[in-house]
């Protein structure tokens, strides 16, 4: 792994420590890396009131856009599993707007067990704004 994507999966690993998972025990960590190179993280935060949480996916993409920047290139995703844990539906979705379907996307285990994918591998045939363009 380049020290770029060792960064990034740092930064997965350090925030999943935050999460607020006090339901499911179930602590992910996310990190991406927008077009400028600027590292964002987030973790799932769990509610009571099942299913307002939010994704670590989505918190580390809101970080970036409350940030002022709007496309991603990379992702790294860490959850404690004996296998990698792909993104959610709604997650996909989400990373699919704002990165291209070539961003790399690496699923990983506190282990060390790692898969890499695209974000257009991860969501084929995805809903974008050309369909909303109706002119």
């Amino acid at each position: 792994m380049s020290s770029s994507a060792d960064t990034l999966k740092a930064a997965a690993q350090a925030v999943r420590e935050n999460a607020y998972a006090p339901y499911s025990k179930f602590k992910v960590g996310a990190a991406v890396r927008s077009a400028s190179g600027v590292i964002y993280a987030g973790c799932n935060v769990e509610n009571a009131a099942y299913p307002e949480g939010t994704c670590a996916e989505a918190g580390a993409i809101a970080a970036m856009v409350a940030a002022g920047e709007t496309e991603l290139v990379e992702a790294f995703v860490i959850a404690d599993c004996p296998a990698p844990v792909p993104p959610c539906g709604g997650c996909r979705q989400k990373l699919a707007e704002f990165a291209k379907g070539d961003a790399k996307i690496t699923l990983a285990t506190m282990d060390g067990v790692t898969s890499e994918t695209t974000v257009g591998d991860l969501l084929p045939g995805s809903f974008d704004a050309d369909f909303l363009d109706q002119d």
